[in-house]
This record gives C-alpha cells, sequence and structure tokens, in this order.
C-alpha cells in the first residue's frame, strides 16, 4: 500500500491543469457520531463534477495502517484495508456521477474515532479534506441508592451512571426543576467509557431526579422522598454518630422481639438447633421436602414470625465467623435459585466475606469501613418509618442504614451462615437475649 509520503511526493509530480481543478469539501469541525449506529463521513468535489473515473481515498492519519476505504479504476479495491473496516464501509457509487465522494461507516465503533482524511484525485488535478471523527457513547439509565443520614442531619443520595463516552455531565434536580448544589462526583474512566458518582444531601420531602446528559441525549432517574424522619430519632437511633452511651441510651426504646428459626424455610444443608436459635452450614444435605418456603440455592433460613407494622430489634452473635449475611426479606421473595440480594428484590441484608469486607448490599455493595470487628450485630426495623438499620452491639456503634425503603407486606428475619469452608467458617450464627445493660 502506498504510504501518506509516497502519496505527497506522487502528488507533487502531476501536471495540473487549471481547467480541471476542482476543490474537495466537507465538515467545517469536528463529526460526532455515535457508537452503533450506522454514519455518513461527507465529502464531495466542488465543482459537482463526476468523480467516476477519478481515485477516491479514505484513510486514517496518525495510525501505524491507514487505509479505511481505496476506490479505483471504477471499482473499489480494499485488499489492504484495516482489518477493523472489513465489511463496514462504502461509497455512494450512484452518486459518485454527481461529485459525492462521501463514505458511509457501518456500526461504528469507539475506535473509529480519530481523524479522517478524503483524498480524490483525477488524471489532472487532486484534493484532499481532513476533519476530526468523535465516537460517543450513550451509557446507561441512572441508578439512585440511599447512603443514610449525614452527621449534618441530610439524607445522602447517591446517582450511579456508566458507560458514557465522552464523559457526561450529571446533575440533580428537585421536584420543581431546580438544580441542587453540586458535591462530590467521581468519575471512573476505562479505555472506552466513563462512569460518574455524583451525591447530593438532601434535607426535606421532595421528589429529586438524577439527569445525565451528553450532547442532544439525556437520561433522567427520579426517587420520592415521602417522609423525613424525626430529627430526634435520627440523631438518636438512625445517624452515624458513633456515641459510646448510644447502647443504653437508645437501644432501650427499641421493641425487642424473641426470634426464632423456621426450619421449613431451611436450606437441606443447615444445622439448626433443637432451640431455633442457632444456625451453621453443616457437613451433609438433609433429605428434607422441597416446600416453596424452603431455599434450595443460599444457605438460608428465615425467622419464624413475620412483621408488618409496629418497631422490631433483635441481636445475632457472629463470633467466630468469616462470612455471613444478616437482614430482613419480604414473605413474597422468591426462595428458588439465584436471585439478585437487594432492596429493588426484596431484601435488606449486610454482609462479611472473608473475613474482613464488610458490605450493605444496597442496589450495589457498599463497602463498610468499620473500626473494629463485629462479635455481635443488631438489627432494627421501623416499619412505619421505612428504616432497616444495623449495629455493632458491643461498640455502641452504627454499621449502615437502609432509608426510605418500601416493604409493602409481610417481612421476616433473614439468616445466612455461609458456608463451611472445611471448617473454617463453621461458628454458627446465634440468635441472642438482649440485654439494655
Amino acid at each position: 500500500m502506498n504510504s501518506p509520503l509516497a502519496i505527497f511526493l506522487f502528488l507533487h509530480c502531476i501536471p495540473v491543469s487549471k481547467s480541471d481543478q476542482f476543490q474537495v469539501v466537507g465538515p467545517d469541525g469536528p463529526l460526532l457520531v455515535e457508537a452503533g449506529e450506522d454514519v455518513i463521513l461527507p465529502c464531495s468535489l466542488k465543482p459537482n463534477i463526476s468523480a467516476v473515473d477519478m481515485t477516491v481515498e479514505w484513510f486514517r492519519l496518525h495510525t501505524s495502517d491507514s487505509l479505511v476505504h481505496l476506490y479505483k479504476d471504477g471499482v473499489d479495491n480494499n485488499e489492504n484495508q484495516i482489518q477493523s473496516y472489513r465489511g463496514r464501509t462504502s461509497l455512494f457509487k450512484d452518486e459518485l456521477q454527481k461529485g459525492n465522494t462521501s463514505l458511509k461507516l457501518f456500526r461504528v465503533k469507539v475506535s473509529d474515532e480519530g481523524e479522517y482524511k478524503c483524498f480524490v484525485r483525477s488524471e489532472s488535478s487532486y484534493d484532499d479534506i481532513t476533519f476530526q471523527v468523535n465516537v460517543e457513547v450513550v451509557g446507561t439509565h441512572p441508578v439512585i441508592s440511599l447512603e443514610g443520614y449525614s452527621k449534618g442531619g441530610g439524607l445522602s443520595l447517591l446517582c450511579e451512571t456508566k458507560g458514557w463516552r465522552p464523559e457526561p455531565e450529571v446533575v440533580w434536580l428537585d421536584g420543581e426543576g431546580t438544580r441542587l448544589p453540586a458535591e462530590d462526583t467521581e468519575t471512573l474512566r476505562d479505555t472506552e467509557s466513563f462512569s460518574v458518582r455524583h451525591r447530593i444531601t438532601v434535607q426535606d420531602s421532595n421528589t429529586y431526579y438524577c439527569r445525565v446528559i451528553l450532547g442532544n441525549h439525556m437520561k433522567e432517574t427520579e426517587i420520592v422522598i415521602s417522609s423525613f424522619i424525626n430529627p430526634n430519632i435520627l440523631h438518636s437511633v438512625l445517624s452515624e454518630i458513633e456515641r459510646r452511651r448510644l447502647h443504653t441510651a437508645v437501644f432501650s426504646t427499641f421493641s425487642t422481639v424473641d426470634v426464632t428459626l423456621d426450619p421449613d424455610t431451611a436450606h437441606p444443608e443447615l444445622d439448626l438447633s433443637d432451640d431455633g436459635k442457632e444456625v451453621a452450614h453443616g457437613v451433609k444435605r438433609l433429605d428434607l421436602p422441597d416446600n416453596p418456603e424452603r431455599f434450595n440455592y443460599w444457605f438460608s433460613v428465615l425467622g419464624k414470625k413475620g412483621f408488618t407494622t409496629g418497631r422490631f430489634y433483635y441481636e445475632v452473635e457472629v463470633t467466630g465467623k468469616t462470612d455471613w449475611t444478616l437482614g430482613v426479606i419480604r414473605e413474597s421473595r422468591s426462595r428458588k435459585g439465584e436471585t439478585e440480594q437487594n432492596p429493588k428484590h426484596g431484601i435488606w441484608t449486610v454482609r462479611l466475606r472473608n473475613g474482613n469486607k464488610y458490605e450493605a448490599m444496597d442496589g450495589v455493595p457498599v463497602l463498610l469501613s468499620l473500626k473494629q470487628t463485629p462479635q455481635k450485630v443488631g438489627v432494627f426495623v421501623d416499619y412505619e418509618e421505612a428504616v432497616v438499620s444495623f449495629y455493632d452491639v458491643e461498640a455502641n456503634s452504627h454499621i449502615y442504614s437502609f432509608m426510605g425503603q418500601l416493604f409493602g407486606e409481610k417481612i421476616y428475619p433473614y439468616f445466612n451462615p455461609y458456608f463451611n469452608r472445611r471448617g473454617e467458617n463453621y461458628a454458627p450464627l446465634i440468635i441472642t437475649p438482649v440485654s439494655h445493660t
């Protein structure tokens, strides 16, 4: 294939007749195209003389391989075409008579972004046009999650969107369409796209929108905060202020409940104590009926009693375990197969993995930074206020809260001791009496 330098030297040897001169025209500036779409890279002759008997060459600049498409001697000649363009380019053959030398590029890729040259040569004249092609990628709809209450008393909302190119604008608006002040923004970039996480803190009930904008593209998600928790409850029960006397001053206001495990819901590989207060992953699978209530994939079991109103609180000892999951679950949530573990699918949980990785399963796993390893975890639910909170009982500290949840039906305590790794995680989850002292 002729190199750009060889073409340059060759062209300067062509005798040019002024009567046969023409100009190649194209875009005035960069061309923005969307990944996955078919686009036309505009190029034409001025005046509109026929290009049927001319050579039309499209190539990329600043690349090791350059040929994108070659039309010569009345036919396409793409033997040396860049591999990634094979089968994705064509000229408008019926339009060559009118001087239209535009290139149609099918199924645009991010790798197509770059500088293009349209070069046209006749027996006595030549000209070219160079322009930039920028490729944009429309990413995901924004996902809003509730991160809990901030130390200042507001509710922290996180908006996350992925797979955009170039970097989009992410804004928060209230129900009246007023933009809210920007706060913490994280932008992650890989080889082909951007992901953005944007947080705000809101102080009152309203409808809030997270809007992602890129050129003419816009995607939006809304969240309705129907009620704010009383500030007194916020600072005494649900805030992240880790006061030393939290357990004495606050836990005494909780409605403690006596939780007993329901064997009819237990996975066949779980061992339950006779009193229904302990559960561990066993060494063999029990021959149990596969009733609809029983878990058959996750090593899980529920409490016998469900709740549709009020507050309830219970504590679970997790000493000696490297893995566990605790929380609450909707009654209608399927117990069969591998299903997603998040509030959208009717389950609110915090978990430990590999002995040191604590996560809240809130849409996407939220990594938790704990000052010490909890030995006993308290689980608190306020059905009317739509809150699920977790506490490190011995440290008198708050672990995580799910806010503004929609239960809609009976919910049950949920336990998953995770599997026994050759004895490493055999220690049971133990439901313990709640002490107020």
